[in-house]
């Protein structure tokens, strides 16, 4: 089965908050915020984005000008420009692309190691005294 892929044309412009639950290419202009939290943004050769974007990956070949967090990776192509700070564990910048921001790239989340491996023991979790002043349930 073809999936269908949603796009928003560059004739078309869009001032607010964009979500969705699918993969995006936008080749037109949105100001305000993009969340595509589980999804890919691609901002085609003549996207202009002035927006805060938050998507598992962002793809750039336009223009966007506000800060990016992606869960998996900002991709910057060489015809991109972004201006603004960027938080994901993988950034890749191409050569001739524009950049002006910070990069923070910390991983996500490791899970802690089992306190039980090793012969250490699971720290246990502070006693609270119920002496009657504890609101009840």
């Amino acid at each position: 089965m073809h999936e269908e892929l949603a796009s928003i044309g560059k004739s078309i412009i869009i001032n607010g908050e964009l979500s969705g639950s699918e993969d995006l290419t936008i080749e037109g202009k949105v100001d305000g915020k993009i969340e595509l939290r589980d999804h890919v943004l691609t901002v085609g050769a003549n996207g202009r984005i002035k927006a805060q974007v938050t998507a598992k990956a962002i793809v750039v070949f336009g223009q966007v000008t506000g800060n990016l967090s992606a869960t998996e990776k900002v991709d910057i192509k060489d015809s991109g420009s972004v201006e603004g700070d960027i938080v994901a564990p993988r950034v890749a910048i191409a050569d001739g692309s524009h950049f002006r921001g910070s990069i923070d790239m910390q991983k996500k989340e490791q899970p802690t190691t089992d306190r039980t491996l090793g012969g250490f023991k699971a720290e246990p979790k502070p006693q609270v005294p119920d002496n009657g002043e504890l609101a009840r349930v």
